[in-house]
């Protein structure tokens, strides 16, 4: 599957851009802050509904407008008609082929787009919630009901916490819900995690990565059920009014020689590692037979060495998905010839 046609409308400093793009490599060059990251954000939007630069997504919004529009077209067995806009108000408005969706991961299957941009380096350096976030877009698209799920204990989750800061509620009838949902929410997890692991481990060889291990980690103590940590953590869970167990606080741990990767890694070794967590993602769903995403490649020759940047093109080739990668000139050190170039200058888009 590939976007053929993307319509934008009042995203950052883009008024309006219309795009017909090619199935294979599509290069979108020009000056710094001319709007060639815009248009990736734009992509983005389309299939995750959100930005990968901001979680303030009314930050996408034209200076001068009240509210932003994207519109996609793919190609496929399916081809379908994606629409995203997003208002001051912060109401959002998605569907797909005119019909309002249920939920933004809807946009998922529709429109599958990754992205590998300069802020790669931070699925190593922050938090659990974007290693999360990257491996449950993998399992979403693998396991198919993983997604029903995913919204079954979300909504559960949710449920239990606002019974646990009404301290006269008892949180307790939540609880098989969470744990029926939960359990299967690892077991997927640690399914795909089993399988991604020969595709990272070739990947990181590779792009001359450090050794690196990949470990799934529960989000409750190792021998124990779901059920049992819940009835450990009851008393600790009503005085913090939250619960402290379960899948939403798991973790994938990269370690090199036994120590957290973040801690002995520079950030130029932590970028090409994370590279190769996505990379390795891709190809697992090409091997799997699901959706090959859209790939965005925000200004790949600025964050790689020539030696490192030729590898990493030798692996993209390998994926047979769709390109958009940015740059300051027609064209990027390494990389073959573009199938289609965009020019942007000043937040206006030409096709040469």
């Amino acid at each position: 599957m590939s976007l053929s046609d993307l319509h934008v409308q009042q995203v950052r400093c883009i008024e309006a851009a219309d795009l017909a793009l090619h199935p294979g490599f599509n290069l979108i060059w020009g000056d710094n802050g001319a709007g060639k990251t815009s248009l990736l954000e734009a992509v983005f939007l389309l299939g995750r509904g959100r930005s990968f630069r901001t979680r303030h997504s009314e930050q996408l919004i034209r200076r001068s407008a009240q509210r932003l529009t994207v519109f996609g077209r793919t190609t496929g067995p399916i081809g379908r008609g994606v629409g995203f806009a997003f208002d001051r108000d912060t109401s959002v408005d998605a569907r797909i082929d005119g019909l309002p969706i249920k939920s933004l991961a809807d946009l998922t299957l529709a429109v599958p787009v990754q992205v590998i941009d300069p802020g790669i380096h931070k699925l190593i350096e922050e938090g659990s919630h974007r290693r999360r976030r990257w491996l449950d877009w993998t399992v979403f698209h693998v396991e198919h009901d993983f997604g029903d799920y995913w919204y079954r204990y979300s909504r559960t989750l949710r449920q239990r916490n606002a019974a646990l800061k009404v301290r006269t509620i008892d949180a307790r009838p939540w609880e098989p819900d969470l744990i029926t949902a939960g359990e299967h929410i690892d077991r997927a997890r640690r399914a795909v995690l089993h399988e991604l692991q020969r595709h990272w481990r070739d990947v990181i060889a590779a792009l001359d990565c450090p050794r690196a291990d990949l470990d799934y980690i529960s989000g409750w103590p190792k021998g124990m059920t779901l059920a049992d940590a819940l009835d450990r953590a009851h008393a600790r869970d009503e005085m913090r009014q939250t619960t402290t167990v379960g899948p939403h606080r798991a973790d994938i741990r990269l370690s090199v020689e036994g120590k957290p990767a973040r801690d002995v890694l520079s950030r130029g070794q932590q970028k090409l590692m994370a590279a190769a967590l996505s990379l390795a993602q891709l190809r697992l769903l090409k091997e799997s037979g699901a959706l090959i995403p859209t790939l965005l490649l925000d200004d790949p020759a600025a964050e790689l060495d020539a030696t490192h940047l030729t590898a990493f093109v030798e692996q993209i080739s390998t994926l047979g998905c769709q390109l958009l990668a940015t740059a300051l000139q027609p064209k990027i050190q390494g990389f073959p010839v573009p199938d289609r170039v965009f020019h942007v200058e000043q937040g206006r888009v030409r096709p040469l």
